[in-house]
């Protein structure tokens, strides 16, 4: 073949490659999920109507081809034409984790039905229900997923590394959160962020990415917020190198979680106090005597008189034989979990110690032998089927990527740009809290959550010496989940406060 027609056929073959690769990306763009319903629930005795849109919002690159869908769920209330109101963006964690947990909560206009609510069955039939406390008649909510999971997913030439790590995933929330403010023109509505266990972590850093700027996002998207909102909190950051104060620190804020669950078992005399002395005493405790305990026995320094005094608190505290605190007065989690009622031949869960399964033939895989986990898991994928089905009327037959670890939270990168190695997120937060000096934040944690303890977010907060006007922090007689249990009302009814004062 002459090098000319071999030159000619070579150049249409690059051309129509090129055309077809580009009709393909269009069409995926041009087949973007869409689902529209409408529906009434009644809030506070209120009949509230609202439309539930369930979409995809598609994010490109720097040359404009889209790398990745974003799936998402809006929840908007019917409102006249001049109202401005607030709207939630909201996350769970993981990383890898999908917003079903949060989605099916008392924030949400549906909630899983457990049967107890605590140490529920976990075979079917589950339930759904109408939740009453909902917070849509004070802001609409957006539950989003972030990419590769629930439907999101990754689209060539969009890669898993430019998603999973704390700096690509922020980015693409921002950039999800920009194109849905322009998709629902809502860029005068208050806005907050609610992020559960890991989305504590993202909603630290979204906002620097939804500002923008020079160093760190690279461009200027101008997006500020009237509040934050966190639970299950972990703020401090898995490259963050611990020195031995903090962590003896660390195992003296436990101990109000570990003695509150021996209370709930009943392993605490409870003849000496009531449950609010208790609380009092404990706090004390922990914070003085234990510590100076701990940190004494680290230095060696620590006299047999002293020791055996602390002791006995411990065992009065926590329900623990002497025997346990023969070579070390901390206490780790997991083996409490294990040793507390093992004459119950009982295990405690992690996520919430409130929920037990039994101690021996465990699989030790960390969330599915999680005693909680595993009892609410089954009930919470059944009712959100349930709710795509019965109420979204949504027909997608893919499977819903509840948590994946294999693909993201295995991967993730924790390292960051421009920013010091390894640091609290609380770092992200107070430059947030310096740019908009109006800014309120909530971080909540649960009493019976020794997965994120409440301890430890309390003693990240008070380091960073944030305002104490700007930064509410509250704790909830519940787990890691904490509107699970009976708090589900009252923690709707302080978001709900929460939101309205902030939005003036």
């Amino acid at each position: 073949m002459p090098n000319a027609a071999r030159f000619f056929l070579v150049t249409v073959f690059s051309f129509f490659s090129i055309f077809l690769f580009s009709q393909e990306n269009t069409v995926k763009a041009s087949e973007q999920l869409f689902f529209n319903t409408k529906h009434t629930i009644a809030i506070n005795g209120k009949p509230i109507r609202f439309t539930a849109i369930a979409d995809e919002i598609y994010l490109k690159n720097d040359d404009n081809k889209i790398i990745a869908s974003v799936f998402s769920f809006s929840y908007i209330r019917k409102s006249k034409s001049n109202e401005v109101r607030p709207v939630v963006f909201v996350f769970n964690g993981g990383p890898g984790s999908s917003s079903i947990w949060l989605h099916l909560s008392s924030i949400a206009p549906w909630k899983v039905k457990l049967t107890p609510e605590i140490n529920s069955s976990n075979i079917p039939p589950f339930g759904l229900e109408d939740n009453t406390n909902c917070l849509l008649d004070v802001a609409d909510l957006v539950f989003i997923d972030p990419v590769g999971t629930g439907f999101s997913r990754v689209i060539s030439p969009g890669t898993p590394q430019d998603f999973y790590g704390v700096d690509q995933d922020a980015e693409s929330m921002a950039q999800f959160i920009e194109k849905w403010l322009i998709k629902n023109n809502r860029w005068n509505s208050p806005k907050f962020l609610i992020g559960e266990s890991y989305g504590s972590q993202r909603v630290s850093v979204l906002p620097r990415a939804l500002m923008g700027g020079v160093m760190y996002a690279g461009v200027m998207r101008g997006i500020t917020l009237n509040g934050i909102i966190m639970l299950g909190t972990t703020l401090e950051s898995p490259l963050k190198k611990i020195t031995v104060d903090a962590k003896l620190e660390r195992a003296a804020s436990l101990l109000p979680t570990l003695a509150k669950t021996a209370w709930y078992y009943n392993k605490v005399d409870k003849t000496l106090y009531s449950y609010e002395e208790f609380q009092k005493e404990i706090a004390a405790f922990s914070a003085k005597d234990y510590f100076d305990a701990l940190v004494l026995e680290q230095q060696q320094k620590l006299s047999v008189m002293e020791r055996n005094g602390i002791v006995d608190k411990l065992c009065r505290y926590t329900g623990l034989p002497a025997d346990f605190f023969s070579s070390a007065l901390e206490i780790a989690p997991k083996i409490f979990a294990d040793r507390l009622l093992a004459k119950e031949n009982l295990q405690i869960g992690l996520y919430d110690t409130r929920y037990t399964l039994p101690l021996e033939h465990s699989g030790n895989d960390p969330v599915a032998d999680d005693p909680s986990m595993a009892r609410y898991v089954p009930g919470f994928t059944a009712a959100f089927r349930e709710m795509l089905a019965s109420k979204l009327k949504i027909d997608i037959q893919d499977p819903y990527k509840t948590i994946d670890w294999k693909n993201i939270s295995f991967q993730w990168q924790w390292s960051r740009k421009e920013t010091k190695e390894g640091p609290d997120f609380t770092d992200d937060l107070n430059v947030v809290l310096r740019r908009t000096p109006n800014l309120k934040v909530f971080i909540a944690a649960g009493s019976y959550d020794l997965s994120t303890p409440a301890g430890y977010a309390r003693n990240t907060t008070e380091n960073a010496h944030f305002s104490a006007d700007r930064v509410i922090f509250k704790e909830y007689e519940s787990g890691h989940m904490l509107y699970l249990g009976s708090t589900g009302k009252l923690f709707s009814d302080d978001l709900r406060s929460f939101i309205l004062s902030s939005s003036k």
